[in-house]
C-alpha cells in the first residue's frame, strides 16, 4: 500500500499531482486472530496458504467484533443467493483492507480490495443483476477449445489453462464456468482428462501448429501448481521450435507473494529463464492487480527476484472495476505504485467481462473511454495502460477501436481482421458486426425504458437458459 494517499490536483492547476510514495506492508496484528502472529509465520508460503478466509465462520474469528452482524448477514446472503465464485483470500490480501485507519464495519464496506473479494448482497445490483446477454463463459473460451482446457482465439497466441484452482478468487472472475468450487448459483464444470493427458495434448497441439508462436501459461493460477510439475511443462514448451514468447499469469504475484519468493520457486524460475534466453524466448510474468492497497513492499521484492532470476518483464493487467478504480486518480496512484515501487509494467485494464452479477462492476465503454483520455500523459508511453474491451468472439480491443455506438441503448459494435479457431468456414467473420453491451443503469431513461420493455427474462426463463448454457459446456468438455 502507499504509505499516504495522493490527492486530486496541485497548486498548478494540474488534474492529478504525482507524488513519490514509500510502500508500506500494513500490520496485520491490527486483526483481533492475527495479533500473535510474527513476521516469520507472516511470510511464510504456507502459513499464508493454511490461514485464508475460506467463510463467514473465519471471517469472523479474525475480525470480530470489529465488524456490525450486519456486515457477516450480508456477506452470507450474497454467498447464498449471487457468488458466482467460492470464498478464498489469502492472509496477504485480506491484509490490504482498510490497510490504515480505525477498521469499522463502513470502512471495510467501502474499501476497494474487499469489493472485489468478498463481494456481499447490498453491494449487487437489484434493477439488473445480471445482463440479459451474460453468459457463464461469456469470451466463449471453452468453443475455442482446440485441446482440454487449450484455447486458440488468436492467429498467433494461444491460452492454456494448465489447472481450474487459484491462491485466491476474485468475485469477478471472467473463469467463474471453470475456476474454483461450485457455489450455490454455479455448479462449475470439471476438466475430463487427466491432468498429464491435457498437458500432453496441448503440447502435442504445439508442435503440430507452426503459425502458433505465443503461449498464456494460465488456470486458474499457475502459483497452484507444485513446482516441479509446472517446470516440467515449461521446459517442454520451450523445447517446440515456434514458440517465442511465454507469459507465466498469476495474481499470486500479489496475493500471495510468498509463493514466489520461496528459494526452490525463485531457483526454479532461473533455470526456465536461462532456457528461454538461450533458446531466444521471451519470457514474462503477467499479474493482476486493482488497487494502489494492494502494492506492497512483499510484492515488490518477489515482482523484483523475478527479473533478477531473468524474467524479461512483469507485467500488470488489472480489470477496470465500479467502486474499486473507475476513478482517474486510482489508476494512476495504482499505476505509479506499480512502475516506481514493484518494477511492474502497467500493460492493461480490462472492461469486466459480461458475467452473471457483475453489473454493479461494469462500467460502459463510454466510462472506458473518458478514463482512458484522464491518465494519458502522466505516465511514459511504455507504461501507460491501454483500456481494452474483451468483444465476445473478437478478443481484445482499444476502447476507441469500435466501429458504432449505440449510446442510448448502450450497445457498441465491433469488428475484427483474424478468424478464430472455429471460424475457418465463416465467411462473414472479418466483416460482421459483433456487439458489447454496457450496464443498463448506466444508460438514459430512454435506454433503460426500452431495455425494461424489451430485455426483461423472468426467473423461470433465467433457470431454463443457465440448465441449457450448462449443459453445451458439458457437451463441449465432453468432446476431449
Amino acid at each position: 500500500m502507499l504509505s499516504q494517499p495522493t490527492r486530486p490536483g496541485s497548486a498548478d492547476g494540474q488534474p492529478y499531482r504525482y507524488a513519490q510514495v514509500e510502500l508500506v506492508e500494513p500490520d496485520w496484528t491490527r486483526f483481533p486472530g492475527w495479533r500473535d502472529v510474527t513476521r516469520a509465520e507472516w511470510e511464510s508460503a504456507q502459513w499464508q496458504r493454511s490461514h485464508c478466509v475460506k467463510n463467514v465462520r473465519q471471517l469472523r474469528e479474525l475480525l470480530g467484533d470489529l465488524l456490525d452482524e450486519r456486515f457477516y448477514a450480508d456477506l452470507e446472503r450474497d454467498q447464498a443467493e449471487r457468488a458466482t465464485m467460492s470464498m478464498l483470500v489469502p492472509p496477504q490480501m485480506m491484509n490490504t483492507m482498510v490497510p490504515s485507519g480505525p477498521l469499522t464495519t463502513e470502512a471495510f464496506y467501502a474499501d476497494p480490495v474487499r469489493r472485489y473479494m468478498l463481494p456481499v448482497f447490498s453491494d449487487r445490483r437489484t434493477d439488473w443483476p445480471s445482463h440479459p446477454h451474460a453468459t457463464r463463459d461469456s469470451l466463449h473460451e471453452h468453443d475455442m477449445w482446440v485441446a482440454e482446457g487449450l484455447t486458440h482465439r488468436y492467429p498467433t497466441k494461444v491460452l492454456a489453462e494448465l489447472l481450474p484452482t487459484c491462491p485466491q478468487y476474485c468475485g469477478h472472475c471472467t473463469r467463474m464456468d471453470l475456476v474454483g468450487n461450485s457455489t450455490a448459483v454455479i455448479d462449475k464444470l470439471k476438466f475430463l482428462g487427466k491432468p498429464n493427458d491435457r498437458l500432453d495434448d496441448m503440447l502435442d497441439y504445439l508442435r503440430r501448429t507452426p503459425q502458433v508462436r505465443d503461449v498464456v501459461v494460465s488456470g486458474g493460477d499457475v502459483a497452484n501448481m507444485p513446482w516441479p510439475r509446472l517446470e516440467d511443462f515449461l521446459t517442454r514448451l520451450l523445447e517446440i521450435e515456434n514458440i517465442r514468447d511465454v507469459r507465466l499469469a498469476t495474481k499470486a504475484l500479489m496475493g500471495l507473494p510468498q509463493h514466489w519468493l520461496q528459494d526452490e520457486v525463485r531457483a526454479g524460475v532461473e533455470r526456465v529463464a536461462l532456457v528461454a534466453r538461450q533458446r531466444g524466448v521471451s519470457l514474462a510474468v503477467h499479474t493482476h492487480v486493482n488497487h494502489a492497497n494492494s502494492v506492497t513492499p512483499l510484492v515488490a521484492e518477489a515482482a523484483r527476484g523475478l527479473l533478477e532470476a531473468g524474467v524479461r518483464d512483469v507485467r500488470n493487467q488489472g480489470v477496470l472495476l465500479g467502486g474499486v478504480n473507475d476513478d482517474p486518480h486510482a489508476l494512476l496512484d495504482l499505476c505509479f505504485a506499480l512502475l516506481d515501487g514493484a518494477s511492474v509494467m502497467p500493460y492493461y485494464f480490462y472492461m469486466c467481462d459480461m458475467i452473471p452479477f457483475s453489473e454493479h462492476w461494469r462500467v460502459s465503454v463510454a466510462r472506458a473511454q473518458e478514463l482512458q483520455h484522464a491518465i494519458m500523459g502522466y505516465l511514459p508511453g511504455f507504461a501507460t495502460p491501454r483500456i481494452v474491451c474483451d468483444v465476445p468472439f473478437v478478443g481484445k480491443r482499444w476502447v476507441h477501436q469500435l466501429e458504432d455506438y449505440d449510446r442510448v441503448h448502450g450497445i457498441s459494435y465491433w469488428t475484427k481482421n483474424y478468424r478464430t479457431s472455429i471460424e475457418a468456414e465463416d465467411a462473414q467473420a472479418l466483416t460482421r458486426g459483433y456487439e458489447y453491451y454496457d450496464p443498463i443503469h448506466t444508460l438514459p431513461d430512454e435506454g433503460q425504458a426500452w431495455w425494461n420493455e424489451h430485455g426483461r427474462m423472468d426467473e423461470a426463463g433465467l433457470k431454463a437458459a443457465e440448465m441449457a448454457e450448462a449443459s453445451r459446456r458439458t457437451a463441449a468438455l465432453q468432446v476431449y
